[in-house]
């Protein structure tokens, strides 16, 4: 069952990202159907490679570890370094276009 919640709240912050990703393109795009640009991915990272990432991350409970910084806790330098990757990682994916 925690696997299925992780793994639930993960897609629910996906969603959530994505949303505010395709509002914030709109916008800026200016009604402009083309829609953003695909932003290209680093030489050897893939979709799926990056996708395989954010799950192990997802795993190791780092969403949880980026709700704390942004509550203003101390996390360690182990975890901020992996919430630094994820949030990398996520921003790769979602600027790649991978979800759509």
């Amino acid at each position: 069952m925690t696997a299925t919640v992780r793994g639930g709240a993960f897609r629910l912050a996906l969603l959530g990202a994505v949303a505010t990703a395709v509002l914030a393109a709109g916008c800026a795009s200016g009604g402009n159907q083309q829609g953003p640009a695909r932003k290209a991915l680093a030489a050897g990272e893939t979709c799926g490679s990056i996708k395989q990432q954010l799950n192990r991350l997802d795993a190791k409970g780092v969403p949880s570890v980026i709700q704390s910084q942004a509550a203003g806790r101390k996390v360690s330098a182990s975890q901020k370094a992996d919430a630094d990757l994820y949030n990398r990682l996520l921003n790769d994916y979602l600027g790649a276009q991978c979800h759509a």
